[in-house]
């Protein structure tokens, strides 16, 4: 079967060159012309992928991920104009796997297709974003013998004992443990835990999480909560499968 990719975009020629392309490429492709189509029209349809503008009248991109997050495990891109992070930043915690700055090169959309398409793949279960486990009495994320603890921005163990984090290395467990069992590239990374963009070479979430590992791992050389995926990035399995 082919893998299909939706694209939502109110722009009607964007949409048909992208349809053309894709298709060229070996994809089935829906396209939509705003968020309401999509929910009307691809019901019933196994997406892989759904490209989704940001800036539709209407009903919005962020809104239509949180839709399509909530309803199954479909990579989503998100487009956005130039000059506005906030749009990443947002599109991203609420479950987005990448984004694209509008006008954006055909080549580099089937690039992040193929990457996005990779991650969901290598994610345990082949699952997407799923949501974190957080107690009713607070927001308490808990793997293995630890607790993090979102509110005091402490991590504990059994005992209670506190485990000594910097700032950045706590930032960097958080953005891992709320987003568990997805597989975040070193650029998503910078973004949750850092708030700003980085380049996928940038080597510094490599050392953080060396540095987490040796905190947090039973077996650093083995870790079993947060995994390498080769030429993608980290994931947080947190039943340290």
């Amino acid at each position: 079967m082919k893998t299909t990719v939706a694209i939502v975009d109110d722009e009607e020629h964007l949409r048909e060159a992208v349809a053309e392309y894709l298709d060229l490429q070996g994809f089935e492709v829906f396209s939509f012309r705003n968020a309401q189509a999509f929910r009307e029209d691809s019901v019933g349809k196994a997406i892989d992928v759904a490209i989704l503008d940001i800036a539709m009248p209407g009903e919005d991109g962020l809104s239509l991920a949180r839709f399509i997050r909530k309803s199954g495990s479909t990579g989503i891109i998100m487009a956005t104009a130039a000059g506005r992070p906030i749009d990443r930043i947002v599109g991203l915690e609420i479950g987005a796997d990448d984004y694209l700055v509008k006008p954006y090169e055909l080549r580099e959309l089937l690039a992040r297709i193929k990457s996005v398409l990779r991650r969901v793949k290598a994610a345990p279960g082949g699952a997407a974003a799923t949501p974190a486990a957080v107690a009713p009495e607070g927001r308490h994320l808990k793997f293995g013998a630890l607790t993090l603890d979102l509110d005091a921005r402490r991590l504990v163990d059994t005992d209670g004992a506190a485990i000594d984090l910097t700032a950045m290395e706590f930032d960097l467990l958080q953005a891992l443990a709320t987003r568990p069992n997805r597989v975040l590239s070193r650029g998503q990374l910078q973004e949750f835990a850092h708030g700003r963009s980085a380049e996928e070479s940038d080597r510094s979430i490599d050392i953080r999480v060396t540095r987490l590992r040796k905190k947090i791992e039973p077996d650093p050389e083995h870790p079993r909560f947060i995994k390498t995926v080769r030429g993608e990035g980290y994931v947080f399995v947190p039943g340290g499968a």
